[in-house]
């Protein structure tokens, strides 16, 4: 078992030695590039949309609408009453 965890911690650990090494790759390449103000602009543009993306997905959806008007007259109701 612990032969195992060890191949598969240093297997993820090439890959991710492997993925950075490319990525530096890609950086060099884009900074040679005559427009590569107008390409860190629309990456930031396209960062900002896939995080508005991912919290949409993973945040709690709001409460309905008419939930919340009922919730509100029932507290109105019960603050009349008292």
């Amino acid at each position: 078992m612990d032969e195992r965890v060890v191949l598969l911690v240093a297997g993820a650990a090439d890959l991710a030695v492997s993925a950075v090494g490319s990525a530096l790759g890609a950086v060099r390449g884009l900074l040679r590039r005559s427009d590569a103000a107008e390409l860190a602009a629309e990456a930031e543009q396209e960062l900002m949309a896939r995080g508005r993306l991912a919290l949409d997905r993973y945040a709690a959806p709001p409460p309905a609408h008419l939930e919340l008007l009922a919730r509100h007259a029932v507290a109105r109701r019960a603050s009349d009453d008292a």
